[in-house]
């Protein structure tokens, strides 16, 4: 390994040389390494080879979650929210205590108590916590997928950003087949009310009941505008949203 010692820094491959910046600064090395084909086919890396199995089944199946939520997802996600669906989908997928390594699945792990348990209370957005933002109790219905909270007082019992000067609520009942990939997510209306010292009960139902076989999955968004002049405007871009997956089954 050598630093680049011009005034003129690069970074990229030239033949067989890499240009590179670390936290040393500008450094260049051989380049090396393993093939692709030897990976591919050498028995000494079968573990190399079922680990990026399994990591591409965790990847794919945290893009198929995102992607069936996608109308709550775009609200309400921080930077890092495709790795750590990722990591919970890996963490989920090691509960399949059936099939052999390289072979475990997502879809068989999530039919485990510990698999489900990975995924319940998750935050989408790390930057909004539903245990820093909704500070008071509530309950779900998991026939209807009903969400209700009771006598809530949105300027005692919310975490609210400041700015903001009106929050909705929204409830998804999501049924998705990790396997197949079919799903169907119903919504509920959105609530939208002020931010004020006025109890009321928020009950959010969704439309219906969604088609599948696969997991049923329940989720609440809480979002945060301020009003000018008549308008709403989402609050910040959405930076302060919570999405929260509520409960697994």
């Amino acid at each position: 390994m050598a630093k680049q010692s011009s005034f003129l820094k690069i970074e990229g491959t030239l033949d067989d040389i890499t240009f590179y910046k670390s936290k040393d600064g500008y450094l260049v090395r051989k380049k090396g390494g393993v093939s692709k084909n030897r990976i591919n086919s050498d028995p000494a890396f079968a573990r190399t080879r079922e680990n990026g199995k399994e990591f591409g089944h965790s990847a794919s199946s945290g893009k198929t979650l995102r992607r069936s939520i996608l109308t709550l997802l775009n609200q309400s996600k921080d930077a890092r929210v495709v790795s750590r669906v990722t990591k919970v989908m890996s963490q989920i997928k090691n509960a399949d205590l059936t099939s052999p390594r390289g072979e475990r699945q997502v879809a068989i792990g999530l039919a485990t108590p510990e698999g489900k348990a990975f995924l319940k209370r998750f935050d989408f957005n790390n930057n909004a916590l539903l245990d820093t933002v909704l500070l008071t109790e509530h309950t779900l219905d998991t026939v209807t997928g009903e969400i209700t909270i009771p006598n809530l007082v949105p300027g005692k019992e919310l975490g609210v950003p400041q700015g903001a000067t009106h929050v909705s609520f929204t409830a998804g009942f999501l049924n998705l087949d990790f396997s197949t990939g079919d799903k169907d997510l119903q919504l509920s209306p959105e609530t939208n009310t002020a931010i004020n010292f006025t109890s009321s009960t928020v009950t959010l139902t969704p439309a219906g009941i969604p088609a599948g076989s696969g997991n049923s999955i329940y989720l609440i968004h809480i979002g945060f505008f301020q009003e000018v002049n008549g308008v709403q405007y989402s609050l910040n871009n959405g930076a302060y949203n919570t999405l929260n997956l509520l409960e697994v089954l």
